[in-house]
């Protein structure tokens, strides 16, 4: 919505939530989310053609299109349990449109939903209409967290998906002269409704399956002296596949991977397809085994016993240049190491120690052996093992040398990114290794 309002100034932007503390803080000089560039375009429009409000009813009297952007977490209960999407947000936001909508309005769907979600919110906004027209358009984010505003300033493509109707083919028409500001008109695709609601999740499930692809082939290169990178460089030269997401590592986090492979799992079952949902449910189980493989690979290297000895985790949130951690590698590899009674020491350049402890431990639970350093030097000190668990330039340009002397003897690095130069580590001194490597 920044960005719409960025390179739209004649058009009015209104983002509205009930949440008052988060509409307070997009309000404020430290936005909720740390995003690179997003500071400067908020700064640009907002109090001019960007507004934050909680005010949600009188947005939706005034809006001619509104974007529906709640969560649609994993269900944690009832039918479809671990797999399907829940939709009592999108649900409610229907709910509420229908409401409080005076006149026609165009409603597109932002939020990563099932295929056939459209129908639910048509359902709805039908059943109380009172008179006025509603079009349902999906325009799903393909955007990559850590690189956002580049990824929207020019975008591989806009996806826009509506009805096969007169108003329906109205309503794209209106949404693709929004894009069009910016974005050239042949990296705007228009499809149907269906086909644009699966594109979502069909695009996280390939690039997942690759990052799952080249992490399998890590383990067979540590089992077989080959080296993961070189293998990813000679199969990326090939035309055919190309070098994208094939960067071996400790597995793939972030709030869609899983979550949409698993919405994609739930699809194919509950459509007779078992054995299509065998085969992508093999992606996160694959990236599951992954982040304990790394896990146990330290308490291995460790002379198989991590019990009272210091691990340093470099590293927290999903990947670099985001504060988000939701389902990040950082979280299971912790847990691992501390249900082996290691002592662990975390440092995140951008995520707060509080949501560290809350995401490992649980809110009410004990920090007991679990600390969080303000450095990754002071994470470092005295520490057996240092592992590498999210991608930071920061840990690039360590002194290891340094953090070498103030670590206990043997000491040992684990770079579960292959960020580092380990020929160098191991000159240093270090037991170094990476993954596939």
């Amino acid at each position: 919505m920044a960005m719409i309002a960025l390179k739209a100034p004649n058009i009015e932007v209104r983002v509205v939530d009930m949440n008052a503390a988060r509409i307070a803080a997009w309000n404020s000089d430290t936005l909720p989310i740390y995003e690179p560039g997003l500071d400067d375009v908020v700064r640009q429009t907002r109090g001019k053609n960007l507004h934050f409000s909680t005010d949600v009813s009188s947005a939706i009297k005034v809006a001619d299109i509104i974007f529906v952007a709640v969560n649609t977490p994993t269900k944690t209960y009832g039918v479809g349990a671990g797999r399907a999407a829940d939709l009592r947000f999108i649900e409610s936001v229907a709910r509420t449109i229908a409401e409080h909508a005076n006149g026609p309005k165009i409603i597109v769907e932002k939020s990563t939903i099932p295929v056939k979600t459209a129908e639910t919110i048509k359902d709805i906004l039908a059943a109380n209409a009172r008179g006025h027209k509603f079009e349902v358009l999906s325009n799903p984010e393909f955007l990559a967290e850590g690189t956002a505003v580049a990824d929207l300033i020019s975008p591989d493509r806009v996806l826009i998906g509506g009805e096969r109707t007169p108003g329906g083919a109205a309503a794209v028409k209106t949404l693709v002269e929004v894009y069009a500001h910016w974005v050239p008109r042949d990296r705007i695709i228009t499809t149907n409704l269906w086909s644009s609601e699966l594109s979502k999740l069909v695009a996280n499930a390939f690039l997942a399956q690759r990052i799952s692809s080249i992490n399998s082939i890590s383990a067979l290169c540590e089992a077989t002296g080959a080296d993961v990178d070189e293998v990813a460089n000679a199969i990326g030269k090939d035309s055919r596949i190309g070098p994208k997401f094939l960067k071996a590592s400790v597995g793939f986090g972030g709030s869609c991977f899983q979550k949409d492979i698993l919405n994609l799992v739930y699809l194919c079952e509950h459509f007779g397809l078992p054995e299509v949902a065998t085969y992508w449910e093999g992606v996160v189980k694959m990236n599951d085994w992954q982040k304990h493989r790394f896990a146990g690979r330290i308490v291995r290297s460790l002379f198989n016993s991590v019990a009272d000895k210091k691990i340093a985790v470099l590293g927290f949130a999903f990947k670099k240049d985001t504060n988000d951690t939701r389902e990040s590698a950082a979280i299971s590899v912790c847990r691992d190491l501390l249900a082996e009674q290691a002592r662990v020491a975390v440092y995140d350049p951008k995520v707060p120690a509080d949501e560290i402890r809350a995401d490992v431990l649980g809110k009410d639970a004990d920090p007991g052996r679990l600390t969080v350093a303000r450095t990754a030097y002071e994470a470092a000190a005295g520490a057996h093992a240092l592992a590498i668990v999210t991608e930071w330039d920061e840990f690039k340009q360590l002194d290891y040398a340094k953090i070498f002397t103030g670590m206990q003897q043997p000491a040992f690095i684990f770079d579960g990114r292959n960020i580092l130069d380990l020929a160098k580590l191991r000159e240093i001194g270090f037991r170094a290794s990476g993954i596939g490597r």
